[in-house]
């Protein structure tokens, strides 16, 4: 091996490791449930349920099966394969092609973002899991914070009925009083909310009216945001050796709670009902001849398998080289979205339960989001007995769901620096962890504010699009076109073995058209269909939608940048300065000597050959 080892020892690499330098995964396990607690999160339970009932229930499976196989395992494997080849993160990876390492910068960015609202919403199931621990659920009712809009049934406004013979409309307190019956389908019924709703407005958020009324900071909220965020640090002190035991917990778990949440709404009356609008007998198949869609399925698949944020390439960089990363693929990819379908039975048991006791369609009470996770599936675990247990349940498992994907999240942050800084951060790992930590917690403040709620939504709707789409884009273009699909290919071979032609002819199929042309056309159609952000009904001043639209620049104005920065400090003629901008750089390959093989014995390695001083690659960043 072409290194000696420092005096200085980093938690995160132990002697057993193949990489002394970067340390790897303790075993295969760590791996996988680090892997399959990043891919599944939120999404799976509070977004996919309620996509496959709008979208034509059962019918749904068949465009989000497809989109699997065409867009997603491929790039899901593409990014393994890409971090476990070069063990390193998502900006020095770029190494393989200088010209686009803007775009491992605007992952990392995005991340960024992402997890400062992220932890908020981990804080709002903290938060609800403290109020769990009581006798009577605080949102079973209309107590003393509800006005008069708040009702846990329907309330009768008007309708027709018959007097004397004579067909008359009038409110339902005269009908009442004289003893008159309802003509059935006449029926008008007052607007009213649910208590869930109204304590999760009134109590939970303090919500103000709009993003224009910042308010005061709700300090329990911001205590359960720095709850969370000493839970992060403490499970990322020692980086991925100690995520690689916490996850053993994080990621299993969830699944010990849906089966149960399964098995007690299965035996619930009208559970039968909500399944069936999920994915029975109430299936359209008609709905597949609709693009919005196939559109849905694709955009589903690409953000549930978190594809193009950074994760994946720091995760598997810590893999060992000849790891089975095409297997691993496979296994994540398949369990992420058999968890999605699994969630879904949990989800519509208890809501078609919740409409059968509120005598309500089951399409009155279904919801997506933050109104599914704080609203719909709160209240309709109020009316079960023994309510606070399954409440505590339900939000333990949003609380570890949100966990699992943030480790991924900030180890992704701390993997760039170790990349940029590898000797500061084998001495300082643990001040550095904490200190990102901080950092994201006080930028993290003005999310639990009174408009807390606005700026989460207006993050996830400028941040979570359009940045990913083009991340995407760009990575598959640039290793697949410019850096070559079959030098690729032979990359990953060195990992996994020689395989036949038949074997590949799927991952070329993908990555050379079908991958990129859906891309594309999932971008155009974002771009297309763009509307301005709102929340529920209250719509963004234009400086609130004008901040949206400078953080999605900030987050890809680094592609240009780096690109003109790199073709800027090249020699030669503007040609030549592209061509060679578009080689890989010369200490590209894999990082450690004893794998490198003919292939790759050309490389400079990336130390210098004083030992133990560690170079930075000539051009923008390590």
């Amino acid at each position: 091996k072409d290194f000696s080892l420092s005096n200085e020892k980093d938690a995160h690499a132990s002697g057993s490791d193949e990489n002394l330098e970067r340390g790897n995964w303790s075993n295969k396990g760590d791996y996988l449930l680090s892997m399959v607690g990043y891919a599944v999160g939120l999404g799976n339970v509070w977004r996919f349920p309620y996509l496959t009932y709008q979208n034509g229930g059962g019918a749904f499976l068949i465009p989000y099966t497809l989109m699997l196989a065409l867009a997603g395992l491929p790039l899901f494997f593409m990014e393994c394969s890409l971090g476990q080849f070069a063990s390193l993160g998502p900006i020095s990876v770029w190494r393989i092609l200088p010209l686009f390492q803007g775009v491992g910068i605007t992952m990392v960015i995005i991340s960024t973002f992402v997890a400062i609202y992220y932890n908020v919403i981990i804080a709002y199931a903290l938060y609800y899991l403290f109020a769990s621990f009581q006798k009577v659920l605080p949102w079973s009712d209309c107590f003393s914070w509800a006005d008069e809009f708040c009702s846990k049934t329907r309330l009768v406004s008007d309708c027709n009925a018959t007097l004397d013979g004579e067909i008359i409309h009038a409110n339902y307190s005269f009908i009442t009083s004289n003893n008159l019956t309802c003509i059935n389908g006449t029926v008008n019924y007052k607007s009213v909310q649910f208590p869930s709703e109204q304590y999760w407005n009134k109590v939970a958020l303090q919500r103000s009216r709009g993003l224009d009324e910042t308010g005061n900071i709700v300090w329990y909220l911001a205590l359960c945001l720095l709850l969370s965020w000493m839970i992060v640090g403490a499970a990322l002190f020692k980086g991925i050796k100690s995520s690689g035991k916490v996850v053993y917990f994080t990621a299993l778990f969830p699944y010990v709670i849906l089966l149960i949440l399964l098995v007690r709404g299965a035996t619930l009356e009208g559970a039968l009902d909500g399944i069936e609008y999920y994915i029975g007998r109430q299936s359209n198949i008609t709905k597949l001849m609709e693009a919005e869609v196939w559109k849905d399925a694709a955009t589903q698949i690409f953000y549930s398998l978190s594809v193009a944020w950074g994760g994946l390439v720091a995760l598997s960089s810590y893999n060992k080289f000849h790891n089975n990363c095409y297997s691993d693929a496979i296994i994540v990819c398949v369990t992420n979205c058999a968890t999605s379908v699994f969630a879904g039975f949990a989800i519509f048991s208890i809501l078609g339960h919740m409409a059968f006791v509120s005598e309500r369609p089951v399409s009155e009470v279904v919801d997506s989001g933050f109104d599914l996770a704080f609203v719909a599936y709160p209240e309709a675990l109020s009316r079960l007995p023994v309510s606070p247990l399954w409440s505590f349940l339900f939000f333990f498992m949003l609380l570890l769901l949100g966990l699992d994907s943030q480790f991924a999240t900030i180890e992704t942050l701390t993997t760039t620096i170790q990349d940029i800084y590898p000797e500061v951060m084998k001495k300082l790992r643990v001040p550095i962890t904490l200190g990102v930590c901080i950092v994201l917690f006080f930028l993290g403040l003005v999310c639990v504010t009174q408009a807390g709620i606005y700026w989460v939504n207006l993050i996830d709707h400028f941040c979570a699009g359009w940045g990913i789409l083009i991340a995407a884009v760009l990575e598959i273009i640039g290793i697949i076109y410019i850096y070559g699909g079959n030098r690729f290919i032979e990359d990953i071979e060195m990992m996994i073995g020689k395989k036949n032609c038949l074997f590949w002819l799927w991952w070329r199929m993908c990555w050379f058209f079908i991958t990129p042309v859906l891309l594309m056309a999932i971008l155009v159609w974002s771009l297309v269909t763009f509307s301005p952000p709102t929340y529920g009904s209250v719509s963004y001043p234009v400086w609130g939608t004008a901040i949206g639209w400078c953080m999605i620049i900030f987050c890809v104005i680094w592609i240009p940048i780096v690109a003109i920065l790199k073709i800027a400090k090249a020699k030669g003629n503007i040609c030549q300065r592209m061509i060679n901008c578009c080689r890989p750089d010369a200490n590209w390959g894999p990082y450690l000597e004893c794998n490198r093989g003919e292939r790759y014995s050309h490389v400079v390695t990336p130390r210098r050959e004083k030992e133990h001083e560690i170079p930075t690659v000539s051009g923008f960043v390590y």
